[in-house]
């Protein structure tokens, strides 16, 4: 009888990926949650000499409201599409990456970083949906399986 075995490796015993839980990308979101505010306030501080220090409303919403969004979503889609993980996710050792392990494309991006964060945000009891994360058995969370992404621990 011949000594190898043919074994059938699942697709993360393959590429050797452990799913990053609930705890670590709870943290690492934590510290890009400081430093997108960190650079909002950086960026938008110059916006307090305008007006006379009062805000600038654009319909529902104020020019500073409206700036600060656009750099958390830039945040999190340009860090995502050019390193693959935000600086949370470096100093946690994480990093995202695509269910099929093809390179990421701004479409996976838009749905993961934009559209799933979205929901999060604008529909409030939907940010419990964060959970998802412990119990799924690959850890995904909502905006993963829209954007058809896993976060893993970087080897």
């Amino acid at each position: 009888m011949d000594d190898t075995q043919n074994v059938v490796l699942t697709r993360e015993e393959e590429h050797n990926e452990r799913p990053a839980g609930f705890w670590m990308r709870f943290w690492a979101y934590t510290v890009d949650i400081i430093i997108v505010w960190s650079v909002n306030g950086i960026l938008l501080s110059p916006l307090k000499f305008v007006n006379d220090g009062a805000s600038v409303d654009i319909g529902f919403w104020t020019l500073a409201g409206i700036m600060s969004t656009i750099i958390l979503y830039l945040y999190f889609v340009l860090m995502t599409k050019f390193y693959g993980q935000t600086v949370g996710k470096m100093i946690f050792g994480l990093k995202v990456i695509r269910k099929d392990y093809e390179s990421l494309k701004w479409s996976d991006l838009l749905f993961r970083e934009v559209v799933g964060r979205f929901l999060y945000r604008v529909i409030g009891i939907l940010t419990l949906l964060y959970v998802v994360v412990a119990f799924d058995p690959l850890k995904q969370g909502v905006h993963d399986m829209i954007g058809d992404t896993r976060v893993i621990h970087v080897q």
